[in-house]
């Protein structure tokens, strides 16, 4: 992540358009006017052709425009051929330019490289090549061959596509859109969607981003960067190309359910953004979301002058799965008093055509009253009352904040100004009832991914460690074998080392008398299968026979089974089969677990409905790795089955706890072995008394696509655990804090002295909301790192006794850090030794310095600085407040 030099794409003090031209319907001449035409900064024009360009002069080449004005311009627009643009990237780098946008298209692989090289020596930014360019409203600057100019707003529109930016621009301007910033990201050489996404997070000028997505070149950037760009405001996702193509040779299950856009779908849940999937709903979405984002409403009330829109609103409601409030008893009866005898009684609350303006006003403030929901207010012109009237009635209660009010004006010309007239109050309007409903499921929608971003995570309910060198060995010697793809026991095996409960397994030779004998040992009912490393999905040849009671049984099915493979498949090879104890569970579903590698996210989880059906029923949902307790009860959750797994009439609830640790197990092997590139688990048995492993593939890659170093979202840093002898013969341990340390956290802060408190926050504080618990234990590892300093008490329980924190700036120039230990420990030196560990932890990060604010009156966090190596200044800002600065890659030796 970086947002080096950004502030001089978006912000430029001078521009050059480099390729500026006098001829018409040009690049350059487009670039140019639409330069001119707001832009209130320096300007300059370079072409090698003498020509006049509104009276500004045209340099022939950088080195004039240099010469001229003392310096490069701070941002340069390219649109010049492709072969040109490398030279001018190193020219322009020498002259002292940031930034650049490169509208020149066609650059080859070997140009863009030379490209790349030419800005890397002076960090000059690159937006492109192959953009349209940008727009930054606010300054007048456009710096593109858009088509129009942007009205300034509160959103930010970022695409991969300039053909869908011209479009949208049109579309925006004829609806009144603003924009804080509108940009074109063309190829992506250097600035993408993570560098812009950070950049947007702390604009102050921006309160909604929105994107529009083909692909993603860098998927732990970008959800790093999404992550912590949706925790501040709203980001809005439509991608382009939903197709599946390619999922077909999948060899696994899990291969072929898991479609590209499928894993889009679960990366976006993931980091708290919301997806659409038109450009109508883009903006909607957009505008509600700006308007209403503290609006916690789950459910819908609906206030209209005509029956038929109510109906229609309520169906909306139906489709989009939103529940229509039930009024409340006291609000109904004071309705009655108000509306005439003939309106609804119920919701939708239609308070009859011939409505006045004023039965309206009353009407809403009752509703209002309903703290639970907001209100639809759906209007249809009638020749009674203007609607414009009923509107300017309206705006005052309606535009109150908090928000709770949507509108649907029916119909066109009659409504027009009364439509304007709630845009202009910042009141969300709709053209029909179905759009605001649409809009108002996204709110939800939007809101439920940001609680799941704040649940709490319990410890893994059945927690268990993987036997991590027996599970290396096995992967070693089925690769040393020449295979990629494990047998069956070999495959349960490895989940029995992860954790996962797997069936016993025994292996004989293909012969039918082998098979009974394993058969009597086992026990009966027994299952046998083939085994056959050519034999994808044993069920589709034959080679599977379920609940046999005896050895005639046996003998008869394993040799039609070897007759049908052989029919049906003859070229397979048969290694023999596995016998197995036929698992009778009473109430029990089958499930399937899996995993693959996504191209773009990584690693990915899917869980679901399974059986041989698996593919028919196509009921599963996906999740990106790692996962917790939460994360894995909802990808549960966003099942169909799920519904069945709460039990129902005489079937008692599933074991969801043994769901979870499945699911955790496979997160954690895919950590481990980085050697995984498909893995089923079909079927999982489970019931009321647990889960159980019936049949499993694993397929491994030497190209080890898994790992957790793949993960799109950085896994927990288990390698930087570390145990340091503590008093008493006791051991200090140092981790990394994790989400299910919420808990832990609460009772350390409530055991800290409330003055140990006022130093480290500067303010007196006795309690912590969940909110703010959440986001100090669920960080991304990606751009910040907090350890805890933890021993085990007397009861065995382990508990936190200091922490540590570093914050790193999107550049990773500097952290800022922050620690505090508990105050009956104070004197031990644990301060040092946790701020030994972070320093140590940021210098390995190539982070380039670790800063602080600490009180004047601090003496022993400013006398722990120094020892660390801390230059220690006056804080400008503040005269109660000092400045401690470490420099991290020039060599620090800490000394207690």
């Amino acid at each position: 992540m970086s947002i080096r030099h950004l502030d001089s794409l978006f912000s430029p003090r001078s521009v050059a358009v480099i390729g500026a031209s006098d001829r018409l319907h040009s690049v350059g001449h487009t670039v140019w006017s639409n330069l001119t035409a707001g832009y209130k900064g320096e300007l300059h024009a370079v072409n090698i052709d003498p020509m006049a360009l509104g009276g500004k002069p045209v340099f022939p080449d950088l080195q004039a425009l240099a010469a001229q004005c003392g310096k490069g311009p701070e941002l340069a627009v390219i649109c010049t051929p492709a072969t040109a643009v490398p030279g001018l990237i190193a020219e322009l780098g020498a002259l002292g330019t940031r930034a650049a946008v490169v509208i020149s298209a066609g650059l080859t692989p070997t140009q863009k490289q030379a490209m790349l090289e030419a800005a890397r020596p002076y960090t000059l930014r690159i937006l492109g090549p192959n953009s349209i360019g940008l727009l930054v409203p606010h300054l007048g600057l456009n710096a593109s061959f858009a088509p129009a100019d942007a009205a300034p707003g509160q959103l930010a529109f970022v695409s991969q596509s300039g053909s869908i930016m011209s479009g949208m621009l049109d579309w925006a301007n004829s609806r009144g859109i603003g924009f804080s910033h509108f940009l074109s990201l063309g190829e992506q050489a250097d600035v993408d969607f993570g560098d812009v996404l950070d950049f947007l997070a702390s604009d102050p000028r921006t309160r909604a981003i929105l994107l529009y997505i083909e692909s993603i070149e860098s998927a732990r950037k970008f959800m790093s960067a999404a992550r912590a760009a949706a925790r501040n405001k709203p980001v809005i996702v439509i991608k382009a190309g939903q197709s599946v193509l390619g999922q077909q040779a999948a060899a696994s299950h899990t291969g072929a359910m898991a479609g590209s856009d499928a894993v889009f779908d679960a990366a976006i849940s993931r980091a708290g953004m919301l997806r659409v999937h038109t450009l109508l709903q883009l903006f909607s979405s957009a505008e509600l979301l700006a308007r209403f984002r503290d609006n916690r409403s789950e459910k819908l009330i609906v206030l209209t002058n005509g029956g038929g829109a109510g109906v229609i609103a309520a169906d909306a409601a139906a489709n989009a799965g939103i529940e229509l409030a039930e009024l409340e008893p006291g609000l109904v009866e004071q309705l009655d008093a108000l509306l005439p005898a003939n309106w609804s009684h119920g919701n939708p609350v239609d308070i009859v055509g011939d409505a006045p303006p004023q039965r309206y006003l009353d009407a809403l403030q009752l509703l209002l009253k309903q703290r639970d929901s907001a209100v639809l207010f759906v209007q249809a012109p009638t020749a009674i009352v203007s609607s414009t009237e009923i509107a300017q009635t309206l705006l005052p209660l309606a535009s109150q904040r908090p928000s709770r009010v949507l509108a649907s004006w029916l119909g066109s010309g009659m409504v027009s100004e009364a439509r304007r007239l709630c845009r202009q109050a910042g009141i969300p309007d709709y053209n029909t009832p179905e759009e605001a409903v649409r809009a108002f499921s996204f709110l939800r929608q939007y809101h439920r991914h940001q609680a799941e971003l704040m649940e709490t995570p319990s410890a893994d309910p059945l927690g268990s460690k993987p036997d991590l060198a027996r599970m290396r060995e096995l992967v070693d010697f089925v690769l040393a074998d020449e295979r990629d793809v494990l047998t069956e026991p070999e495959s349960k095996e490895l989940l029995r080392l992860a954790g996962v409960p797997v069936t016993p397994t025994r292996v004989v030779p293909p012969e039918p008398e082998a098979a009974v004998y394993a058969a009597e040992t086992v026990g009966y009912p027994v299952v046998i299968k083939i085994l056959s490393p050519d034999i994808l999905h044993k069920s589709d040849v034959g080679g599977v026979r379920l609940n046999l009671h005896g050895a005639s049984e046996v003998m008869a099915a394993a040799q039609a089974m070897l007759q049908r493979v052989a029919e049906r498949q003859p070229d397979a090879r048969i290694e023999g089969f596995t016998v197995q104890p036929m698992v009778q569970q009473s109430h029990s579903h089958e499930l399937i677990v899996g995993a693959s590698v996504d191209p773009q996210f990584g690693p990915v989880i899917l869980f679901g409905a399974g059986g041989v059906s698996v593919e028919v029923v196509a009921d599963h949902a996906l999740a990106l790795p790692p996962l917790n307790t939460s994360l894995a009860r909802s990808l549960i959750g966003r099942t169909r089955i799920a519904k069945l797994l709460q039990g129902y009439r005489e079937v008692p609830a599933a074991d969801h706890d043994a769901i979870v640790h499945v699911l955790l197990a496979v997160s954690q092997l895919l950590a481990d072995i980085p050697e995984i590139a498909e893995l089923d688990i079909n079927p999982l048995m489970v019931n009321h008394e647990g889960a159980l492993a019936l049949d499993a593939r694993v397929r491994l890659s030497r190209a080890k696509p898994a790992g957790a170093s793949n993960f799109a979202i950085r896994a927990y840093p288990r390698h930087l655990i570390e145990t340091l002898p503590w008093e008493q013969g006791g051991t200090l341990t140092l981790r990394p804090i994790r989400p299910e340390d919420e808990a832990r956290h609460l009772d350390f802060f409530h055991k800290l002295d409330p003055e140990d408190v006022r130093m480290r926050m500067f303010s007196a504080r006795r309690s912590l909301e969940h909110t703010e618990l959440a986001r100090l234990t669920q960080i991304d590892y990606e751009r910040e790192m907090a350890f805890l300093a933890t021993i085990t008490n007397a009861e065995g329980v382990e508990e936190t006794i200091g922490s540590v924190r570093g914050i790193s700036d999107p550049n990773n120039d500097e952290a800022e850090f922050a620690v505090i230990v508990r105050s009956d420990v104070k004197g031990r030196h644990l301060g040092w030794i946790l701020m030994d560990k972070l320093i140590r932890y940021l210098r390995a990060n190539g982070t380039q310095r670790v800063v602080g604010t600490i009180l004047k009156e601090n003496a022993g966090m400013l006398d722990l600085a120094r020892s660390l190596g801390f230059v220690i200044t006056r804080y400008p800002e503040d005269p109660d407040l000092r400045w401690a600065e470490l420099p991290l890659q020039a060599e620090q030796t800490p000394s207690a």
